[in-house]
């Protein structure tokens, strides 16, 4: 994964003060205060994560989002001045990663830079009985058999491994696996998981590693690795 940084801000001193922080971290970074043309710059960039503030002129942060999302799964995390909930379950359903609420520190940026990166990129686990991820391959294995997954099974699996115990919901992760905004019943998601499960208990029978929260959505419970 690129190691560059996409900032999407408006505010020019805040703009330069986090790229300061992030470049003294280890990562490259681009600036932008044009929402109209930030989702265009990540898809020409390609970065290894957006930092993207919610108000912006031209253009929300939340269509920015929506934008980006159509082609890309690139970690987004957003900036904001609005604390109200309403906000922020719409930018997380709309496949945002995190949320930082303004006045913020640039430490705590980069802190949760590091986090959302780690997330997005956990570390491949060689041998054993644990689950591995090769997204370059596009190839997954449990206790060092292959997986036959369909593209979109590996997808899903990546997204819930990627961050062991968060819950997606059913429409969460439709926006990931399908970026095209097609017209997919919520059921969809419920068929995919239950052949991937499937796939999961022919290898491992006594684990079951993604778990459903009723009401909610799934996750992968990274205790049972």
């Amino acid at each position: 994964m690129s190691t560059s940084v996409l900032i999407v801000e408006d505010e020019q001193k805040l703009s330069s003060l986090l790229a300061d922080y992030l470049q003294q971290a280890g990562y490259e970074t681009l600036c932008t205060d044009n929402g109209l043309t930030a989702a265009g710059l990540a898809r020409v960039s390609n970065p290894g994560l957006v930092l993207l503030d919610l108000m912006l002129p031209g253009r929300d942060g939340l269509e920015i989002c929506k934008e980006i999302r159509a082609f890309s799964s690139v970690p987004i995390i957003m900036l904001t001045a609005r604390i109200e909930e309403i906000d922020r379950l719409l930018g997380l359903e709309l496949g945002a990663d995190d949320y930082i609420c303004k006045p913020f520190s640039p430490r705590e940026v980069v802190a949760r830079v590091k986090a959302v990166l780690r997330r997005s990129d956990p570390p491949l686990v060689p041998t054993g009985r644990g689950l591995t991820m090769d997204e370059l391959r596009h190839q997954a294995t449990l206790c060092g058999q292959p997986l036959e997954l369909t593209a979109v099974e590996f997808k899903l699996l990546k997204i819930l491994y990627s961050a062991p115990g968060r819950i997606y919901t059913r429409s969460q992760l439709m926006n990931r696996i399908y970026p095209d905004v097609r017209v997919v019943s919520d059921r969809t998601i419920d068929s995919h998981v239950k052949k991937l499960r499937k796939k999961l208990a022919l290898l491992q029978p006594e684990r079951e590693l993604i778990h459903s929260v009723y009401g909610v959505g799934y996750k992968y419970e990274c205790n049972a690795e």
